[in-house]
């Protein structure tokens, strides 16, 4: 089975962007320049969607492109899909002290 890719966009990133199809169980190479690392998908990763690359705690903060995107809504498994259903976003949020947390 090849590895599936994965694009890590910023040297702080917790997550990264998925470059092919991922399903439950494989692996996935996440890119940052020439280095790569591995992980094991836990759930299906649908392309352009982010995957954690580590264990994020609830209320743990998700960064991607070196900035803050949101808070974790839940505790997110390495290898899990990221997406609205696990991620509170932050960004332009009148109501959180400078309208960005983090």
């Amino acid at each position: 089975m090849a590895v599936k890719r994965a694009l890590v966009m910023h040297p702080l990133d917790n997550v990264a962007t998925a470059i092919d199809e991922v399903e439950v169980g494989d692996e996935v190479g996440a890119r940052l320049g020439k280095e790569v690392q591995g992980l094991q998908a836990k759930e299906k990763v649908p392309f352009g969607f982010k995957i954690a690359l580590e264990e994020i705690p609830q209320g743990g903060i998700i960064r991607k492109y070196g900035e803050t995107i949101g808070v974790a809504n839940q505790p997110i498994a390495k290898g899990a899909m990221v997406h609205v259903h696990n991620l509170e976003g932050t960004r332009a949020r009148g109501d959180l002290e400078g309208g960005k947390q983090g």
